[in-house]
């Protein structure tokens, strides 16, 4: 099969069989296009629509969203995970916000924060129907089975083959339906366990379904062994629903997101605590939880206390703040800490 051929079947397919009703498939902007392929990555599409829709009402373009602080973006993303993708979206918004029109070449867009060359590509091919390649991970799958490229598809070697074939593949036209045809065959038919391959249009020319190979091309990521981090966190809470949070650092976990104050060890909670006149022997301390990221296991153990009445000691720097959950105030927090904090008015709305 050549390269126009390969082209041919893929759009044919997509035209009969494509989805075409995802919300940013509608009213088509690279803004719209660029939000969408952010909150993506590493997430399904199921999830990803609630989340997409309500961006989208409260913040319809980049100006909106640039205009907008941190906290409110953080708090509409809370949930999603990966973080750092809302605060680089912002960020990107801000320096988008200062130009005279939204970037429209591959060295524009990959010069912002959070804009790899694949979703470079996707904002350049279905954003503006310019001829640009992706090179997402179901892509990487169809193309990986169909040249019958062994290996793992984040190895260095195999990624700029991968590369290479997807350059090679893009056609000069129909640009927006073909990448959005080729994301749709990975994720619908060429699927990671138990491909489609009957109803695949590539099936009678794909290497690894000639060959019996759908199970082990590609193969997965190298597992690795999570380790696994301990910590407290502590719930203080009054009887108006107050609960106390502090801003962590930009970066790193949970960046710029609201919190429970967290600490290594019982010890360092209790000195905490007995600092800010927290009676120790008022603590409630709880069966550990487990929060998992993609590089380590949290165990945390949540610890709680019902004050009559908030501190009085000047916080410094707006780093912490007496939140009440139950008002319109929008607050980004982390989403074991909102389920913590939900947990707590479930509990007193249930005997009160």
């Amino acid at each position: 099969m050549n390269t126009e051929q390969f082209q041919i079947q893929i759009l044919t397919w997509f035209r009969k069989h494509g989805r075409k009703d995802l919300p940013w498939q509608q009213n088509v902007t690279p803004y719209r296009v660029w939000v969408s392929e952010v909150m993506l990555q590493q997430t399904q599409v199921s999830t990803v629509i609630p989340y997409f829709t309500r961006f989208m009402t409260s913040y319809p373009n980049v100006a909106a969203l640039a205009a907008t602080p941190l906290d409110s973006v953080l708090h509409n993303w809370a949930g999603l995970g990966y973080y750092a993708r809302a605060r680089n979206l912002h960020r990107s918004a801000t320096l988008i916000a200062n130009l005279d029109e939204f970037p429209s070449s591959l060295e524009q867009l990959t010069a912002l924060p959070g804009i790899g060359r694949s979703t470079a590509g996707a904002i350049l091919s279905i954003g503006f129907g310019r001829r640009a390649p992706i090179l997402d991970g179901n892509i990487k799958r169809v193309l990986a089975r169909f040249h019958g490229i062994k290996g793992w598809t984040g190895d260095t070697r195999i990624n700029r083959e991968l590369w290479q074939l997807a350059e090679k593949f893009t056609p000069n036209h129909d640009c927006a339906k073909y990448s959005q045809a080729m994301m749709d065959l990975g994720a619908l038919l060429c699927t990671r366990n138990q491909p489609s391959c009957m109803a695949c249009p590539l099936e009678h020319l794909c290497n690894a379904n000639l060959t019996g190979r759908t199970k082990i091309i590609p193969l997965p990521r190298p597992a690795k062994a999570l380790p696994a981090r301990a910590c407290y966190m502590l719930l203080l809470h009054t009887p108006q629903n107050q609960c106390y949070l502090e801003k962590r650092p930009p970066t790193g976990i949970w960046g710029g997101l609201w919190a429970l104050p967290e600490f290594a060890t019982k010890q360092s909670l209790i000195d905490w605590c007995t600092v800010r006149n927290v009676n120790p022997d008022a603590l409630d301390w709880q069966r550990p939880l487990r929060h998992t990221f993609s590089h380590f296991h949290l165990d945390y153990t949540p610890v709680t206390a019902n004050l009559d009445d908030i501190f009085d000691w000047v916080m410094e720097d707006n780093r912490a703040i007496w939140y009440n959950p139950l008002s319109n105030d929008q607050c980004g927090m982390p989403k074991p800490v909102n389920r913590l904090v939900e947990n707590l008015l479930q509990d007193r709305q249930k005997y009160n």
